[in-house]
């Protein structure tokens, strides 16, 4: 009889036989082997001996290979080499760590192309998609070169003579990057690059469905890093499920988590944190709205939609979910926007032309359709879509059809209004005034993205103040999504009581979204020959 472990090796052999050609040169083009479990823990060597993951390709359903994660022993002896490799990158000057942030530029910007066709492999989001999420990486590496030698603190006057103030930044230590299938790559750069620039350590715990892609970009950093003569811890990845991320949140070793994902486990990463007074960044749920007012420019605003709404099948955060149109322009928007959904090339995201490829899961698929029966429940007009692919070809994939819906009411408080669903459908409601529009946009716990489309100085005063959008990512005549790396990236919103919904608060990419990855030091120098107490403060005996 054959045992346990010869079945499961012998059914190994048979997925890996099976694996397509188009995969096959995708990851050996990475350095990714197909004829082995592959191990998915780094810290200086590869390892992992914990439960396999299966990485699952959504157009085709075929197994791409199986990474075997982190034991509870192998996790926590990578969080102690990630301390020790901490203890080495902080005595490097912070621009030294910008040109190891160089090398690493450039060793992504040499694999840029088969780095982002696996994304696509694996996640299911288009080629050029898929290439420019790594193109984000490149460009986060290429602005934390320039942060660190920019990395300021402050000096305060001193109402003492012969005293100054500093305020001086230094690194945290270990950091815990906790990031989604969605931007399998881009999200894990983001924090990476800028945490590194400030001195710290990373332990990076990607989607345990998207394995293949942070295994890749590990392999191309400790490449960088070996060749330096820095530890590989400072870029470590622990591969896992759910006990891998409880390990890492709950560690008092890792004073900041960075975790994207949904809003009901970034409600429990942050109670977890609190808990031990850690700091986080919590970037979670977007129900994004796109106001048309009636002298928007259609040409921009229709193909802006267009993509915000079904660029990666509605799986970005900052996907464009609610759309709010202006009665006078109402009719003319939807009959352009509803021919741009007829003409929409489906099929495999790795085909040059495609626009839509699949969902990320079957599980995915099941959302999308629970979504569409609420709709029709409710009374809801679907102008477009509603339902999966029935071609054969799609038949193996995760393909459903980009849905238009008119709600027979809007309220924001509806589970319809006020629910992030993560697939392309979206709901369409008619207003006479900006303010309706604006009250409608602010209306739902989730706050990352909004953009208003007008030509009107005035309106864009609004939205932009105080009365406007309380969004974290305030757009005029720009879509949803799309956000540069330049400028700060996360939501502003507290969860309303009693709601388990919210994009809570999170600031990632530029700006001062380097600030979070520091520890903060108040210094007052004594250069004088007395010793004042502050305020006056007269303590003579």
């Amino acid at each position: 009889m054959l045992s346990r472990n010869a079945i499961a090796s012998v059914q190994h052999v048979r997925c890996v036989r099976g694996l397509s050609g188009r995969a096959s040169n995708i990851l050996s083009a990475l350095d990714i082997p197909n004829s082995h479990e592959i191990p998915g823990v780094y810290d200086g060597g590869w390892k992992g001996s914990g439960e396999t993951l299966e990485s699952v390709c959504p157009t085709t359903g075929e197994v791409l290979a199986r990474v075997r994660s982190a034991t509870t022993s192998e996790l926590h002896e990578t969080l102690e080499k990630s301390k020790d490799a901490h203890h080495f990158l902080r005595k490097m000057p912070a621009p030294a760590r910008g040109e190891i942030l160089r090398q690493i530029r450039e060793a992504l910007a040499a694999k840029r192309d088969p780095l982002g066709a696996l994304v696509s492999l694996e996640m299911g989001k288009i080629k050029t998609e898929g290439v420019g999420e790594v193109q984000e990486f490149v460009d986060i590496c290429d602005y934390a070169v320039g942060l660190s030698r920019m990395m300021n603190g402050r000096v305060v006057a001193s109402e003492r003579p012969g005293h100054t103030i500093l305020e001086v930044p230094n690194p945290l230590g270990v950091v815990g990057i906790l990031t989604a299938f969605n931007f399998p790559v881009a999200v894990y750069g983001w924090n990476f690059s800028l945490s590194f620039a400030a001195g710290n350590a990373n332990v990076w715990k990607p989607s345990p469905s998207t394995p293949l892609c942070s295994i890749a970009v590990t392999k191309i950093i400790a490449q960088v890093l070996e060749k330096n003569g820095i530890p590989g811890a400072v870029s470590a990845l622990v591969s896992g499920g759910k006990n891998v991320g409880e390990t890492l949140v709950g560690n008092p070793d890792i004073p900041l988590i960075s975790f994207t994902g949904s809003e009901a486990v970034g409600r429990v990463v942050g109670k977890a944190v609190q808990s031990r007074f850690g700091k986080t960044i919590l970037e979670l749920g977007g129900n994004n709205a796109s106001i048309v007012m009636p002298d928007a420019d259609l040409s921009m605003a229709v193909p802006a939609v267009f993509f915000g709404a079904v660029g990666t099948a509605g799986q970005r955060c900052t996907s464009t979910r609610r759309l709010f149109l202006h009665r006078n322009i109402a009719p003319q928007f939807l009959d352009a926007l509803q021919k741009l959904y007829v003409s929409l090339r489906v099929g495999d995201p790795l085909v040059q032309g495609t626009l839509l490829g699949p969902l990320h899961t079957r599980a995915a698929v099941g959302v999308y359709v629970e979504a569409v029966r609420r709709l029709r429940e409710q009374g809801a007009r679907i102008l477009t879509g509603g339902q999966k692919y029935d071609q054969v070809e799609l038949g193996q994939g995760n393909f459903v059809q980009p849905t238009i819906a008119i709600p027979k009411h809007v309220d924001p408080a509806d589970t319809i209004w006020s629910t992030e669903t993560f697939a392309p459908i979206l709901n369409v409601a008619i207003f006479d005034e900006l303010e309706q529009a604006i009250s409608w946009n602010n209306g739902v716990p989730q706050g990352l993205s909004s953009s208003l489309w007008t030509q009107d100085m005035r309106s864009i005063g609004k939205w932009i103040g105080p009365e406007g959008s309380d969004t974290g990512i305030v757009n005029v005549n720009v879509g949803t999504s799309g956000a540069e790396i330049g400028a700060a990236f996360g939501g502003n919103k507290v969860c309303p009581r009693g709601s388990e919904r919210g994009c809570c608060w999170g600031r990632e990419s530029g700006g001062d979204a380097w600030k979070q990855y520091v520890r903060w030091s108040a210094c007052t120098i004594n250069f004088s020959d007395a010793a004042p107490l502050a305020q006056g403060v007269d303590f003579s005996a």
